[in-house]
């Protein structure tokens, strides 16, 4: 039997991505594709202990405090840990999987504390090698990016609880508003690289509604289904 599909939902901060995911594989259950989820950060595995200390602040109280290197491992192994226990065999199997970010987000993240060029895509071929070379994680066979500007997503944000604490106290990236734009800006320069698959969230300075978004997403990954 072939492998399965692995399709990514990538998006910075605050684009309702979780919203999006969720509607989607809601979706391709109730038409009876045979799909499962994953979320990253894992954040209720021990594999993400790392994650949570470096978001919380405890490396540095910016993201910068810790280099794009060495914070991608702390995301690689968080990943390398699900695929193991959770959706390896699903996927070898021919099972569809609908994951809500995944090594595209380092992409997104990490390298946007990159500023040089030649550096940041150095740093990228480092990334690809170590996570589909020699960690041997799949490939994602479709990336949609949300394309949702911070100046639309930062209310968003604001509005919503800490991921993994629950409180109202914004993680290290949440609460840079700097470092959203730099994200962003990186984001749309990674999507064209990687030839990304691209939804605009805004029309006329207006956020879509859910419900346009997730057409729009859907119509985008049935045509590889």
């Amino acid at each position: 039997m072939s492998k399965g599909k692995l399709i990514v939902l990538e998006a910075c901060d605050g684009s309702g991505k979780a919203t999006q995911t969720k509607k989607l594989y809601e979706r391709l259950i109730k038409e009876e594709y045979k799909t499962i989820k994953v979320q990253y950060p894992n954040y209720d595995s021990q594999s993400s202990a790392l994650i949570k200390m470096y978001l919380n602040g405890e490396f540095g109280d910016k993201p910068e405090d810790v280099n794009a290197y060495a914070a991608s491992t702390f995301y690689a192994v968080d990943r390398f840990a699900s695929f193991k226990k959770e959706w390896e065999d699903f996927y070898n199997d021919g099972g569809i999987v609908l994951a809500d970010r995944y090594t595209t987000s380092n992409m997104v993240h990490q390298a946007s504390k990159i500023d040089n060029k030649e550096e940041k895509y150095k740093y990228l071929d480092w990334l690809w090698d170590l996570e589909f070379n020699l960690m041997r994680l799949p490939i994602p066979n479709t990336v949609i990016f949300l394309d949702m500007p911070p100046k639309y997503s930062r209310e968003l944000i604001m509005n919503r609880k800490n991921k993994f604490t629950g409180k109202n106290e914004k993680d290290i990236h949440e609460k840079d508003e700097s470092y959203l734009i730099h994200s962003y800006e990186n984001a749309c320069e990674i999507a064209d690289k990687y030839n990304w698959l691209k939804i605009n969230c805004v029309y006329n300075e207006k956020i879509k509604t859910i419900d346009e978004i997730h057409e729009e997403i859907y119509n985008a990954i049935t045509k590889s289904l």
